[in-house]
């Protein structure tokens, strides 16, 4: 008798970076997504984009846009979060700020995206990060 392979889950994390540097990322929210079986397999094999990617409310729900899942366009698809997570991010929303989606988990059983509020930053702001990170570049180069 053949030996059984035995799949060993492959922990997927894409990670927006662009995120991160256009906003200022603050609270995170863990949300399911809903799905279809050829969805789930471009995720699993990474083939998934989450640059230009927003979250918005639509009818109390959670929506992603603009995802975008191997050689195909950009898609709308539905989140699943608590309503009083809902209504937290429409205070939030009120308030000036932005959903952004940071983290797309796609290793194990279930698919998970993780969201932030963020605020938008400024040109002077991007420009000082950009120069923080050269410098903590320099220290490291320095170091070794």
């Amino acid at each position: 008798m053949g030996k059984k392979k035995s799949k060993k889950p492959t922990n997927n994390v894409n990670v927006n970076r662009r995120a991160s540097f256009d906003y200022k990322l603050g609270e995170e929210i863990s949300a399911g997504m809903v799905l279809s079986g050829p969805e789930v397999r471009l995720i699993r094999d990474n083939h998934v984009q989450l640059k230009g990617s927003f979250v918005t409310i639509r009818d109390n729900e959670l929506w992603l846009n603009n995802l975008t899942l191997g050689s195909e366009t950009a898609r709308n698809i539905k989140l699943l979060v608590t309503k009083k997570q809902i209504k937290s991010l429409e205070r939030s929303k009120q308030d000036g700020m932005t959903i952004v989606p940071t983290k797309l988990f796609g290793g194990s059983r279930y698919i998970k995206l993780s969201i932030a509020i963020a605020e938008g930053k400024k040109k002077y702001d991007k420009r000082l990060s950009i120069k923080q990170k050269d410098l903590d570049r320099e220290k490291k180069r320095r170091l070794f």
